[in-house]
């Protein structure tokens, strides 16, 4: 396990349902462009998961994703946020494939994780 965080390191974090409305690999990289539906607006994600998923396994899945992460250039394109997966790299040894984590149910876009 990680070192113990305080619920306010916790509350930072600005955790969002939302819904993928396009996604495209890019080309020669493992790396997914997504567009993701937060309700309010619309933002561009880039996931490290196209070894995993097919663009169109993840179109209109609700993911969760942190909506406050500073904004980074991946490869030439900005990701505007980041999505959630179970499955880490130190993971991969043990068989374990990422698997994007989702919701239960019909949960509106932007609706916030608590």
């Amino acid at each position: 396990m990680s070192s113990q965080i305080t619920i306010d390191d916790f509350a930072k974090l600005d955790l969002r349902v939302g819904i993928v409305r396009q996604a495209e690999r890019i080309e020669g990289t493992r790396l997914l462009k997504l567009m993701v539906d937060l309700g309010s607006e619309q933002r561009q994600i880039i996931a490290g998961l196209g070894e995993y998923y097919t663009p169109d396994e993840l179109l209109n899945k609700r993911i969760i994703i942190i909506a406050n992460l500073k904004p980074r250039v991946i490869r030439g394109f900005e990701s505007q946020g980041m999505l959630l997966a179970a499955g880490c790299k130190e993971d991969e040894a043990k068989g374990i494939k990422p698997r994007i984590l989702t919701v239960d149910g019909e949960v509106p876009p932007g609706t916030k994780i608590c």
